[in-house]
């Protein structure tokens, strides 16, 4: 035998109201989650063929050259595939925020720091070329994906949890 519970209906109403605020609770969120369309800048493709077209990895401005040589090339051909997705989302009917956002976590992926034996010094020099293929599309922030890179942790962050 089972023992059913018959509840009031002013429960079963009160439980459909919180539903209904939970609902849209969820709706709303899912709303502010949506991918921002970003515009193209017109030179977008002469930059995009310049910076591939540039010796990478170099001593230049305050950057220190390469730490070992015979990663100048491979990190170039990372980063180049880097600005290579950006241009293709750039230049597809609807580049999005987000689309970029992904791109940028692919391409931090291309660089195991363990695997390829980088230092420090390298590591921000990869940092700097994602912010100058970000610049040429003009995304204002990796949301956080540059600093988790850098630090393993995004810095920007820290407060906010504490």
């Amino acid at each position: 035998m089972g023992f059913v519970r018959k509840l009031p209906l002013a429960t079963i109403w009160e439980m459909m109201k919180y539903i209904k605020i939970l609902v849209l609770f969820l709706t709303l969120s899912a709303c502010g989650q949506n991918a921002t369309e970003m515009k193209t800048p017109e030179n977008a493709n002469e930059k995009f063929a310049k910076f591939i077209a540039k010796k990478k990895f170099y001593a230049e401005n305050h950057s220190p050259d390469i730490s070992d040589e015979k990663l100048r090339p491979i990190l170039t051909e990372k980063i180049n595939e880097v600005a290579i997705d950006f241009k293709q989302i750039a230049e597809s009917k609807n580049p999005t925020d987000k689309k970029y956002q992904e791109a940028i976590r692919i391409g931090l992926l291309k660089f195991p720091e363990i695997e390829l034996g980088y230092d420090s010094e390298d590591r921000e020099r990869i940092l700097l070329y994602f912010q100058e293929i970000m610049d040429i599309v003009g995304l204002k922030s990796s949301n956080g994906q540059l600093n988790n890179f850098y630090y393993g942790f995004d810095p920007n962050t820290v407060n906010k949890k504490n």
